[in-house]
């Protein structure tokens, strides 16, 4: 199975799974072919042009991604400027709101909400809720027309 992670996470990934990366394997074993990529240089998989983004999960540094029109970003807290710069013109957005409430790794509904009218994208939905934000009934008449949030199943077509 390919891969893709910060050299930072790749390591830890050899550490902790060592069994999946061994040349002599037991049967049954996963095998993982890792790429180590960063968010300065883009990646192609199957004919796709990725752009990684890198963001702030609380202190962690994680990756989102944009691939064409298209931009992933979960466990966000905060993005940095120069990086907030690769997502401007995106059409469509995913991107997290835990709750209501404050949270020091997450998006809340009103910072999300605040990054979204920031970035302004066509299209934007909501992932990484938990169950106290409540039920989609009471939220989504809250939310702007070009906000809703992402439900189990939702399939998205990139290009």
């Amino acid at each position: 199975m390919p891969l893709y992670a910060r050299p930072d996470v790749g390591m830890k990934l050899r550490n902790r799974f060592s069994y999946a990366f061994d040349e002599n394997a037991y049967p049954g074993a996963p095998r993982i072919e890792l790429h180590e990529i960063d968010a300065f240089t883009r990646i192609a998989i199957h004919g796709l042009s990725i752009q990684p983004i890198e963001v702030s999960h609380g202190g962690l540094p994680v990756l989102g991604f944009r691939i064409g029109d298209f931009t992933y970003l979960t466990d966000v807290k905060t993005i940095p400027e120069w990086e907030r710069e690769k997502i401007m013109g995106t059409k469509t957005l995913v991107i997290n709101a835990l709750h209501h409430d404050k949270h020091y790794a997450h998006l809340n509904l009103q910072e999300a909400l605040a990054l979204i009218s920031e970035l302004n994208p066509e299209q934007a939905y909501l992932t990484h809720i938990s169950h106290g934000m409540g039920l989609y009934k009471d939220i989504s008449p809250l939310l702007p027309e070009n906000v809703v949030m992402a439900w189990d199943q939702l399939k998205l077509l990139v290009s």
